[in-house]
């Protein structure tokens, strides 16, 4: 039976749209079910119901708020499996990963339970005679967010937790390559006792998003996904008085060291250049190897490494890799391959034509493997966002430091070594912003906040952390002074509380 994935409005699931598209299990190229794509006045409709419920949400006690939520984190472990099985039927990443996105996830709603604190202002007694101020954070009202397939619920449990604990209402617009996963944390979410109104998700399209960018009742917009649309959602969003949040592409570097542990580094290699296919923002994709004799042996450690890669259908026990998100998907990846090779590099491992028995309709490909790639080549330039990692010799730590500053991204880097001085000076050096050292993929916990640099990241605020909670709030301060008898008379000159 085909599924019918609508859209979550005021706390059910609505009749299917006038438009819709497939949806496609990856692993088999067969279609899963049928995505509505809501259209201007669903979405419209959805803002205008989210509104209403606003006002009591934000009345209601942040500790009430934070109970809610406590339920919801509940009921998200309860269901883990079901959750991570629907990531892995509609994105393809294996089962493990699955789980381990919805846990990355839930870290943020656990940072969220705490909003009571996390609101908490400031408060200055007698900053003139007889008069006190202070400080407190409020809703913003409706708030939208929309995110990328490659993460179908750990982006959502970014942004929405947050949102909602600080008081706001929200409309989430997933991928809709992957609609499912978001449609089922809502449903656990008016299970939870959300009132309806509060989390609402819109499935859709371009025409979708547009509403939500220029609809004068959305006050903030939260986004994560490719660099040049991550562009048009701040750009548009701002110009229409919106506070907007939008994290772009990526192109992830690693130093490796001559003193570096070079298993550590094969090692972390591996599973962040080859793990989810390489569908990740904070994937690495660049090892910059540090001499030719550094990358000589990396190469002749990973190359193996490569080609003995467990690929197949992420729901099968002690696969590595599963297949890419979609055909489109493979085919611009596969294209990367054609022109790395025709630019120059040399590609050691080729998983172009890899298959998977049984599968051959899946949407599959092994691990690609360059060396000698050089920074004017498209490979090196441009994120490719599959299981393509590329090695690119330099002669010291200076010109690692300066390849990775020159580079038009700055989302996430790392640096292998043994030496604390090496490790100190790059973390202060290098203009990204994330860092790891030994650390491959440097995603914070969710008590600190996620962005990048340079063309990773459009707005001043990262996402969720101590930015979240300010991104979905507003300041406001207040200065109060009660009458004691005394009356000054008028004054017209500046008030300086002396």
């Amino acid at each position: 039976m085909t599924l019918q994935l609508t859209h979550f409005i005021n706390g059910l699931r609505t009749a299917p749209s006038a438009r819709t598209q497939p949806v496609y299990e990856p692993a088999t190229g067969e279609q899963r079910g049928l995505v509505s794509l809501a259209s201007a006045a669903e979405v419209e409709q959805a803002i205008a119901l989210a509104k209403a419920a606003q006002p009591a949400w934000a009345a209601t006690t942040p500790l009430n708020r934070a109970r809610i939520l406590f339920k919801y984190k509940a009921l998200v472990e309860a269901h883990a499996d079901e959750l991570a099985e629907l990531i892995t039927r509609e994105h393809g990443k294996v089962f493990d990963d699955a789980k381990g996105e919805l846990t990355r996830g839930l870290e943020v709603v656990e940072f969220a339970c705490g909003i009571p604190h996390l609101l908490k202002g400031e408060h200055t007694e007698q900053v003139g005679g007889g008069v006190d101020a202070w400080s407190v954070n409020q809703p913003l009202g409706v708030c939208a967010g929309i995110a990328p397939f490659n993460f179908p619920a750990m982006v959502p449990m970014w942004m929405f937790p947050i949102a909602i604990a600080c008081g706001n209402t929200f409309i989430m617009k997933p991928s809709e390559k992957d609609p499912s996963t978001p449609l089922r944390l809502a449903e656990l979410l008016k299970e939870a006792g959300l009132p309806d109104g509060v989390f609402n998700v819109v499935n859709g399209d371009k025409e979708a998003v547009d509403v939500l960018l220029t609809h004068p009742d959305i006050q903030a917009v939260s986004f994560v996904g490719s660099t040049p649309i991550a562009e048009y959602i701040y750009a548009t969003g701002c110009a229409h008085g919106k506070r907007v949040q939008a994290l772009g592409g990526a192109k992830n570097h690693m130093v490796v060291m001559p003193d570096a542990d070079l298993d550590q580094a094969v090692n972390a290699l591996m599973g962040a250049a080859y793990g989810s296919a390489g569908e990740r923002c904070m994937a690495i994709s660049v090892a910059v190897a540090v001499g030719d004799e550094v990358a000589d042996q990396l190469i002749a450690a990973l190359a193996p490494k490569v080609k003995a890669l467990k690929i197949g259908n992420g729901m099968s026990p002690g696969m590595e890799m599963g297949p890419l998100v979609s055909a489109q998907h493979l085919a611009k990846v596969k294209g990367y391959v054609d022109q790395g090779v025709a630019e120059g590099a040399e590609l050691v491992v080729d998983g172009r034509e890899v298959g998977v028995p049984g599968l051959e309709t899946g949407y599959f490909m092994g691990g690609c493997l360059f060396d000698k790639v050089t920074p004017e080549m498209v490979i090196y330039r441009e994120e490719i966002f599959g299981p393509v990692l590329c090695i690119v010799r330099v002669p010291d730590y200076q010109s690692a430091v300066a390849l990775i500053n020159a580079h038009e991204y700055g989302n996430g880097t790392a640096i292998f070594t043994r030496d604390g001085d090496s490790a100190r000076q790059f973390c202060n050096e290098i203009q990204v912003g994330m860092v790891g050292v030994n650390v491959p993929i440097p995603v914070p916990m969710a008590f600190h906040s996620f962005g990048g640099w340079k063309r990773s990241l459009f707005g001043p605020l990262h996402m969720h952390g101590p930015d979240g909670v300010r991104f979905y709030t507003k300041r406001k301060a207040i200065t109060s002074r009660w009458p004691t008898g005394i009356r000054a008379g008028a004054e017209f000159v500046m008030p300086t509380m002396k």
